[in-house]
């Protein structure tokens, strides 16, 4: 299970960085007034983010997660932290408007994969930590 993460991890880093270069490619030099002015600001701001934290928290998850690293778990939960916000974000976002956009169809599933792997990586984090520093109290969640 921690490959099947590690990899779904990496192929999202590479989805991200994908879709974020085109969508900055195609709408890089646009300059929209009105309120289309301000969702694209909040669009341009949500790729820079997944661009500066997310990227970064699947490359690190996904590689060291196989290596067995503590760093790898813990940035493979962050990242996973970031699907569940930014998520929430974009579903109210896309929702008060009325109109789900691309990236909102592209990234979900990615979401939805994070609320599996969040519960895998939490059941097998004592293969990340020295047993001692495990609660045991917590191993029922």
């Amino acid at each position: 299970m921690i490959k099947l993460v590690a990899g779904v991890n990496l192929f999202a880093a590479v989805v991200h960085v994908l879709f974020w270069a085109a969508a900055l490619v195609h709408l890089g030099g646009t300059r929209p007034e009105g309120p289309v002015s301000s969702a694209l600001a909040t669009t341009f701001g949500i790729g820079i983010a997944d661009l500066v934290w997310s990227v970064p928290l699947l490359l690190t998850g996904s590689l060291l997660l196989i290596r067995r690293k503590p760093i790898g778990w813990l940035a493979a939960q962050m990242a996973n932290g970031l699907y569940f916000y930014s998520m929430t974000f974009i579903l109210v976002r896309d929702g008060l408007v009325g109109v789900f956009q691309p990236g909102t169809l592209v990234f979900l599933p990615f979401t939805l994969f994070a609320v599996f792997a969040f519960r895998v990586l939490w059941k097998e984090r004592y293969r990340f930590f020295a047993s001692d520093q495990v609660s045991t109290t917590l191993s029922s969640f």
